[in-house]
């Protein structure tokens, strides 16, 4: 049994995380802005209602965690935020925005979490295809694909930062995902994977893959989007 942190769960691949490592029997914190009903009424799966991109709430994480579990097994990034527009029509605000959720909302959950983290933990970040440097790039995407690409530099960073701490940071390069926030950026388009399929492989990947990998971005896509 293990204690796991999961962002972004209140619908999509965060949703379905929450639920499956709580059907295994592990212990979640979901965070999200919104909290689904099925979260709260499963006895595995704590809730906190925060806006990582305020910053706001981010110590009501570590009261949970230093009178509750004391440790963190795996920290799993997977709130993200995604605009369609194009650069020239991005206002600073909204660009500000993506990098918010994206990038700052994951080096500030970091810095709370870490100090709970011992030797042998995983922290995971979700990222895109559009963040790997030499990919297929998508115009409209300059914030979001940016921050994403942001993000796997950071968790390549961490990876050497806590080496010697026994601390793994690993990155899942997500290609076309089928959730609402793929729909509401790309109305009618219909992804091959669904969000269930691909937290199945995000699952197994948290709770196994720091053994095979550290410091690494895994493209995890059936095709080139």
């Amino acid at each position: 049994m293990k204690n796991i942190i999961i962002t972004g769960t209140s619908r999509g691949i965060g949703y379905e995380l929450a639920l499956q490592f709580a059907k295994a029997g592990h212990n979640v914190l979901a965070i999200s802005r919104k909290i689904p009903e099925a979260l709260i009424e499963n006895r595995n799966i704590s809730c906190l209602k925060i806006d990582l991109a305020s910053g706001e709430g981010l110590e009501r994480i570590s009261d949970f965690v230093e009178k509750t579990w004391k440790t963190v097994d795996i920290l799993i990034h997977n709130a993200g935020a995604l605009i369609l527009k194009p650069f020239a029509q991005i206002s600073a605000e909204e660009f500000e925005y993506i990098y918010k959720v994206n990038v700052f909302g994951v080096a500030a959950l970091n810095r709370v979490v870490l100090p709970y983290m011992p030797k042998g933990s995983h922290v995971v970040t979700v990222s895109s295809m559009g963040g790997v440097q030499g990919t297929m790039k998508f115009a409209g995407l300059a914030a979001y694909s940016s921050s994403k690409g942001a993000v796997i530099t950071l968790s390549e960073l961490l990876a050497e930062e806590y080496r010697e701490q026994g601390i793994s940071f690993n990155v899942l390069a997500l290609g076309a995902v089928n959730t609402e926030m793929l729909q509401e950026a790309f109305p009618g388009y219909e992804a091959p994977l669904s969000p269930k399929q691909m937290s199945d492989y995000i699952y197994n990947f948290a709770l196994t893959g720091n053994t095979y990998f550290n410091g690494k971005v895994l493209q995890v896509s059936s095709t080139t989007p």
